[in-house]
C-alpha cells in the first residue's frame, strides 16, 4: 500500500469514527494545507499533542532525511484548516524556535515514543509546529 493509500484509509477511518483511529485513539488530527507549488488542498493525518489551546505537530516524516511535503506547504501558506475529533477550525501554523522546540518535541516523545526514535534516525533538526486556532 502506498503512503497516499494508507493516508486515505486513515482519513476515512478518522471521519467515520468521530476523529478516532485504531491504535492511535485521539492523537491524530487532519491537517489541511494548500500546496506550495500546486496551490491545491492536501489533507494529511498527523499525530499531535496539546500545549494549552495550541495543537503541536512534528514534521518528523518517520526520521527521514527530508521534511514532509505538508511542512513546505505550511511554510508557504501558514493558515491551515484542522479537523480534531468532530471539530473543524482554521489555525495559524508557526514553526517553533529553541528552547520551546525541544520542550514540545520531548512532550510528544513522552506520549509517543516513536518520536524519540525518529530523532535518532536523522541528522536534521526536526521542525516542531504549533497550530493556534484563529478566533
Amino acid at each position: 500500500m502506498s503512503p497516499s493509500e494508507y493516508n486515505q484509509k486513515v482519513i476515512e477511518e478518522f471521519r467515520a469514527n468521530g476523529g478516532e483511529v485504531t491504535g492511535r485513539g485521539r492523537t491524530v488530527l487532519l491537517l489541511h494545507t494548500i500546496g506550495a507549488k500546486s496551490h491545491k488542498e492536501h489533507v494529511n493525518p498527523v499525530a499531535h499533542t496539546r500545549d494549552g489551546d495550541r495543537y503541536v505537530i512534528i514534521a518528523s516524516k518517520g526520521g527521514a532525511p527530508t521534511n514532509p511535503d505538508w511542512y513546505h506547504n505550511i511554510v508557504a501558506n501558514p493558515f491551515v484548516n484542522v479537523e480534531v475529533g468532530t471539530e473543524k477550525f482554521q489555525a495559524k501554523a508557526t514553526i517553533v524556535e529553541e528552547p520551546e522546540r525541544t520542550r514540545l518535541y520531548d512532550q510528544m516523545a513522552a506520549v509517543m515514543p516513536g518520536f524519540a526514535e525518529y530523532r535518532q534516525k536523522t541528522t536534521r533538526v526536526i521542525p516542531v509546529i504549533v497550530l493556534t486556532p484563529v478566533k
